[in-house]
């Protein structure tokens, strides 16, 4: 899958401008940012639901604006919300999407049970979806995107409102099917699982791509380590701020609610050293922990969306 120059203008407003892409086969790749970054325009445009306004994309070999019918022959959509019919059974879903995609009706049944099984829902087939649990009903649409065997899918939010043990059960599906040779194209508000999951990733804000990379090269971007110091007030964050300034990499970050002060650390500095620079400053500290930056600071350093020590009061 490729994409050159890709963008989408709506009157004056461009929600999506320049953006290109390049999926190699059995590959995934994370298209994370805020909303209104430009995400779901980007996988509207892919998956032939919008045409760009600038630019030209290719999904399986075949312009999406040109010949979509093929692209829409080729890929499946996992929608963040649910497209399974909560009147029918597991079964009648698949063997309806099956059906719909032109399968006879025993290849359709046939792939509806291999696809049962496959995402451990066979207990299940025959009751109504209405009654599955969320986990089992992400199951089914994830299941219901691969009954025509897509040669991309896309992923949007496919884990939103699982609870741990189902999001990692999913997680682990999705690698399977990766495994297979399925090139897939993931969002996700869940950053942990863009880090778990993807081979590539594309960062997008105010509709134009700020990053591109693997989950540790962004991570590397912006430096191994960081301290997060707590303390009992939001007023005492900019203290915390200003006394650990010498040791930071680049500028630290604020969380209000959390009472939390997060620094960028230079190479060799103890955790030591700051804890004395912070009890020189006066500062009554709750808890710090020194811990290595996750793609979380990444994405927030990236999309420069959080506040800097440059702001020097912090109501509480």
């Amino acid at each position: 899958m490729s994409a050159c120059g890709i963008g989408k203008r709506f009157g004056d407003l461009w929600a999506l401008r320049d953006l290109d892409l390049e999926v190699a086969p059995g590959t995934i790749l994370g298209l994370l940012g805020h909303n209104g970054a430009g995400k779901t325009t980007a996988i509207r445009i892919l998956t032939t639901l919008s045409t760009p306004t600038t630019g030209t994309a290719t999904v399986a070999g075949f312009d999406v604006a040109t010949d979509p019918m093929a692209v829409r022959e080729r890929i499946g959509v996992a929608a963040q919300q649910a497209t399974v019919d909560g009147l029918m059974s597991g079964r009648k879903n698949l063997v309806m999407v099956g059906r719909l995609h032109h399968l006879s009706k025993a290849a359709a049944i046939t792939r509806a049970d291999e696809l049962l099984e496959r995402l451990d829902l066979s207990d299940a087939a025959d009751r109504l979806v209405k009654t599955y649990s969320g986990g089992m009903r992400r199951r089914l649409d994830l299941a219901a995107s691969l009954v025509a065997s897509p040669q991309v899918l896309f992923l949007d939010e496919p884990t939103t409102g699982l609870d741990p043990r189902s999001r990692t059960d999913l997680w682990e599906m999705i690698r399977d099917l990766v495994r297979d040779g399925t090139t897939a194209i993931l969002t996700t508000q869940y950053l942990d699982e863009a880090d778990r999951l993807a081979d590539d990733i594309v960062v997008l804000d105010h509709g134009r791509e700020v990053a591109h990379g693997t989950p540790a090269e962004l991570k590397a971007r912006i430096g191994q380590h960081r301290i997060d110091v707590e303390v009992e007030s939001a007023r005492k964050l900019p203290a915390v701020t200003r006394a650990t300034r010498r040791f930071a990499a680049s500028p630290a970050t604020v969380d209000k609610e959390r009472k939390l002060a997060t620094i960028p650390l230079q190479a060799d500095v103890r955790l030591m050293d700051v804890m004395r620079a912070l009890d020189a400053a006066g500062v009554d500290v709750v808890d710090i922990n020194r811990r290595e930056a996750t793609l979380d600071d990444a994405f927030l350093a990236l999309t420069d969306t959080v506040q800097h020590d440059a702001l020097e009061e912090v109501p509480a």
